[in-house]
């Protein structure tokens, strides 16, 4: 495969990782690169990259849904008041990831959000979206980075400010997932598509 677009079943020009399953044609025509705003809906994007690290993405987007129900649908507020017995709900929940230092992330990182004032994290990650003009267009999968600066100074930011599995690659993976680059390669359907707002809980590329 020369990782350049291909076309799927349908004829349809993807980039070459979505065609592996259908969850990732549906993941990659309807939400990866999608622009996503609002605190609740990227603290779940943060938090689901998290949990995404050293496993395939496609392990996180088949248990998404008990993500979801197990994280009170990431309402920061309601993750932030989750006590003991709630933290070992989660360790013994087989719907979800269960990594003790991850489930302790996630938690640590709803009490630090809790105190932010409304719009502030996604004001924060925005920031950190580079300007479109200045990228180039993709045109193989060897052409898309592992982290940029912008991804850096993203992780080091959200790190400033108390946050945890934020390093400068899951930066990037979450830059992805939510439209601030467009990492669709050249050839692909997707990136002709006319951008719109994604629905809420979406995530982002395989690695």
């Amino acid at each position: 495969m020369s990782g350049e677009a291909v076309p799927g079943p349908d004829g349809v020009p993807r980039c070459p990782w979505a065609l592996s399953t259908a969850d990732y044609v549906a993941y990659h025509d309807e939400e990866w690169g999608r622009p996503v705003h609002g605190d609740d809906a990227l603290f779940e994007r943060l938090s689901l990259e998290a949990f995404q690290s050293g496993l395939s993405w496609i392990t996180i987007l088949r248990r998404r849904p008990g993500f979801r129900a197990a994280f009170a649908d990431f309402s920061i507020a309601r993750v932030a008041a989750f006590g003991d017995a709630d933290r070992e709900r989660l360790l013994a929940d087989t719907g979800i990831i269960r990594n003790r230092a991850k489930v302790d992330a996630t938690l640590a990182n709803a009490r630090e959000l809790a105190g932010w004032a409304p719009g502030e994290l996604d004001g924060l990650i925005w920031s950190h979206a580079p300007d479109p003009a200045a990228r180039t267009v993709p045109k193989s999968l060897a052409d898309v980075p592992a982290l940029t600066p912008e991804s850096t100074a993203l992780s080091k930011a959200l790190k400033r400010r108390g946050l945890r599995f934020v390093g400068p690659t899951t930066a990037y993976a979450l830059m992805q997932a939510c439209g601030l680059v467009d990492d669709h390669l050249a050839g692909c359907a997707a990136r002709r598509a006319r951008p719109r707002t994604a629905p809420r809980g979406r995530a982002q590329r395989p690695r």
